[in-house]
């Protein structure tokens, strides 16, 4: 299967330019390809993905992409597909914007070699150009009329936020980069989100106008659910690649609960697994959706793409725990994440020492019985749990050793009803 072929199956070409003659090209000779991306953050989000991954179909297929990091475009601010106007990021924050988003490339693309995909910033050759010189070079070959007529620009002119001057010179920005690429890096081809048409043809123009050369567009659809909403975000906001901000465990748990009507899309727009599987996964989801094997498969291998097999390995075991699963050598924050929306109390850590803390007493303590007797009758039914290990004697006495991490204890009574205790000195 060519690219255009695989590209066409999973759903990611949503308006191409001339996809007979792009197909020509592909097939011709190894080609280069870009993809822009705005530093609004020190990360990339879920979001990013499609286009991520775009870059990576490209490489693997034998072409060479360009990742663009838009230090210069950053400064302004996209408008299409927004409502209204962005802030203006400091140059301070969008140049550690622009490195952070540079370093996570390189999880993705393979940097090296002659043939290595690129990573650039168009801040790098736009500093040198002077507002008339830029009038000059570029804004005598765009004409406004067409600028107008793209939807990214009528829909906010027409919207009660409007369009300033800033916002609307964007297009020219990002056309001029699609011209320099090509002039210095023999790029002809510019990749997006169906949100960028726009932006991309009047690139092509532009290339025509200033080149002579014919240049290609291709973009994919956006990431959204069935009813439409975006994905990558949930009630804490969106879904980051950086395990700071959202954690492997985190997001393990968005994509295993994407919902039923969405996971094949995901599959097909974010993974590279092969058609047979893909097919497989479906069947399986269609004869039995309880079993959430799509769903295991989807989160599995993004975790793994995104925070490796350490990454993977953790949330794994965070899953695990959170199902009864054994608690072992993990952390504070660990177990935070993973208990997010559990009820969390607190004791003296000086009741561990001596004696220890009775079982009895640390249950009422954390709020899962009401008494004595209710927590007697608890431990005798064997519905007790300390660090989802059953507590069978209800004699026993909580030192330090039972601490699942440096200061927690996880009790449970019952199949779900957990309580978190903290030990503070």
């Amino acid at each position: 299967m060519n690219l255009i072929e695989d590209l066409r199956w999973r759903g990611l070409i949503h308006q191409t330019t001339d996809e007979a003659e792009l197909g020509k090209l592909l097939a011709k000779e190894p080609q280069t390809i870009y993809i822009g991306f705005d530093p609004t953050a020190s990360s990339l989000h879920v979001g990013h993905l499609m286009q991520v991954m775009m870059l990576r179909r490209f490489q693997r297929a034998g072409h060479r992409p360009i990742a663009l990091v838009g230090g210069a475009t950053g400064m302004i601010g996209d408008p299409s597909g927004k409502s209204e106007e962005r802030n203006l990021l400091s140059a301070e924050q969008l140049q550690a914007n622009v490195e952070g988003v540079g370093k996570q490339m390189q999880q993705f693309l393979d940097f090296d070699g002659d043939s290595g995909a690129k990573l650039l910033n168009n801040f790098d050759w736009m500093k040198g150009y002077s507002y008339l010189e830029f009038l000059r070079d570029v804004g005598k070959n765009f004409p406004v009329g067409a600028m107008m007529g793209k939807e990214s620009v009528r829909s906010r002119l027409e919207s009660e936020a409007g369009l300033s001057y800033t916002e609307f010179s964007y297009m020219l920005l990002q056309a001029y980069d699609f011209v320099h690429l090509c002039r210095e890096h023999d790029c002809r081809i510019q990749a997006g989100g169906s949100d960028q048409w726009g932006n991309i043809t009047a690139g092509i123009d532009l290339g025509r106008r200033m080149l002579g050369k014919p240049l290609f567009g291709l973009t994919a659809p956006l990431l959204t659910t069935s009813d439409g909403r975006k994905m990558g975000k949930t009630e804490k906001g969106a879904v980051w690649l950086d395990p700071d901000r959202t954690s492997p465990y985190e997001f393990y748990q968005y994509w295993i609960n994407v919902e039923d009507a969405d996971v094949m899309r995901c599959i097909a727009y974010l993974t590279e697994i092969e058609r047979d599987e893909y097919d497989s996964l479906g069947e399986q989801t269609a004869a039995d959706p309880g079993r959430r094997a799509a769903q295991k498969r989807l989160a599995s291998y993004m975790t793994r793409l995104v925070h490796g097999e350490e990454g993977i390995t953790s949330a794994e075991r965070a899953t695990r725990i959170l199902f009864g699963g054994e608690i072992e050598k993990a952390t504070d924050a660990q177990l935070s994440q993973i208990f997010a929306d559990v009820p969390s109390s607190e004791a003296d850590r000086k009741s561990l020492s001596g004696e220890g803390l009775w079982i009895i007493d640390a249950l009422q303590t954390a709020g899962l019985v009401s008494s004595g007797s209710e927590a007697r009758r608890s431990i005798k039914e064997g519905s007790v749990y300390l660090n989802n290990r059953r507590v069978s004697d209800m004699n026993h006495r909580l030192s330090e050793a039972d601490l699942a991490s440096e200061t927690v204890m996880v009790l449970r009574r019952g199949k779900r009803k957990y309580a978190l205790l903290r030990f503070r000195s």
